[in-house]
């Protein structure tokens, strides 16, 4: 039996919150699916994986999208860390995939903890300060 209770709206650790609605839920939600990748069993991993690629992927365009459209000068090496963590978390989808090393996928997950930390402190309070000084209402009507 399904249950249709709301889900409850993921929360972010006040060090990692930027004052921007939008980005704060995109960037909670990110974190309660790297979550629950982090519980997940070996027989769930992989759509636990494939739930928080799908919306890292789309986290990731959207604030590329509000980079060019601003014309935000540090943009291409924004966009270059998120193809990076992209392209190293496929491969070691695959080595879970192909190779059964589960123990690599639970590493990435602490790995890209601390990598997240360090991105949003940097890369996206540069973008959020960058937004409200342009044109706030970009960030209210995006996605």
């Amino acid at each position: 039996m399904t249950s249709h209770a709301p889900r409850p709206t993921p929360t972010l650790a006040p060090d990692l919150q930027l004052g921007e609605p939008m980005t704060d839920t995109i960037h909670a939600e990110f974190i309660a699916l790297l979550d629950a990748l982090a519980r997940a069993t070996d027989e769930t991993w992989g759509g636990a994986f494939d739930a928080w690629a799908a919306h890292t992927k789309q986290h990731f365009a959207q604030e590329e999208t509000w980079m060019e459209e601003m014309n935000f000068g540090p943009r291409h090496c924004h966009a270059s860390q998120h193809r990076h963590v992209l392209n190293v978390a496929g491969e070691v989808r695959r080595r879970v995939t192909d190779e059964g090393r589960f123990d690599t996928g639970r590493q990435l997950v602490g790995e890209l903890r601390e990598w997240f930390t360090w991105h949003v402190k940097s890369m996206d309070a540069l973008m959020v300060e960058a937004l409200r000084e342009r044109d706030i209402a970009k960030i209210d009507q995006a996605v």
